[in-house]
């Protein structure tokens, strides 16, 4: 970490980070944890969810514009974790805590079924050689875990800018029951851009000139 990174670790960690217990891994959630998300926020109401937050352009934007929200962040890079609470402090952002932690893990243990009303996964890695595609997140038994932690009507926002992975999202999510795309009779089934940043990750694609595409699933009701 850099001088600032590490200012920002040593003056804002005991407002935005929070400790989980881990297994043998440092950044492992141990099973069976519990996490309890009113007092880390210090309130009740609803929750997001951002795995792999990055440096957190989009979680800072998208969390000082849905104040009414308690969002929790997931990041394994220390580095990332430190300017991202950089950011959070100079835009005011309060309602955002962070895990070092692998996302997967930490909505599966912390997380109660049914609890949950928006994930955002952006560009989350490619993994873009094909033998490497077992690796990359949105599996169906992610999926699955995903639809257990919404609420009804709770939206699954994701995106990335590689095509081989939008068209796996997109196929992963339709098989996965209780998910249904909010944008089914929008063209391809692709959802319009939220109100999310364009980041250096996306802009990297961008300029190699690949195609950003959106997805939104939502939890649908029980019958």
């Amino acid at each position: 970490m850099n001088a600032s990174q590490h200012h920002a670790m040593d003056t804002l960690a005991g407002h935005y980070l929070l400790e989980v217990p881990r297994d043998e891994l440092t950044t492992s959630v141990r099973r069976g944890c519990h996490l309890d998300l009113e007092q880390a926020f210090g309130r009740r109401a609803p929750l997001a969810i951002e795995i792999g937050s990055g440096v957190g352009d989009s979680l800072t934007a998208m969390s000082v514009v849905r104040p009414e929200f308690n969002v929790l962040a997931f990041e394994v890079y220390a580095p990332a974790i430190a300017s991202t609470m950089g950011k959070l402090d100079r835009a005011g952002a309060r309602n955002v805590r962070l895990i070092s932690a692998d996302g997967a893990e930490g909505l599966r243990e912390l997380i109660a079924p049914g609890t949950l009303a928006e994930l955002w996964t952006f560009f989350p890695d490619p993994w873009p050689k094909k033998r490497h595609h077992k690796r990359r997140l949105v599996q169906p038994e992610f999926a699955a875990l995903v639809a257990s932690r919404l609420v009804e009507g709770g939206a699954w926002r994701m995106a990335t800018d590689w095509a081989s992975y939008a068209e796996q999202m997109h196929r992963v999510c339709d098989g996965t029951p209780g998910l249904v795309n909010a944008y089914a009779d929008h063209p391809g089934g692709w959802a319009p851009r939220p109100d999310r940043p364009v980041t250096r990750f996306e802009r990297r694609g961008l300029d190699a000139g690949r195609t950003v595409r959106d997805l939104v699933y939502r939890r649908a009701a029980s019958r």
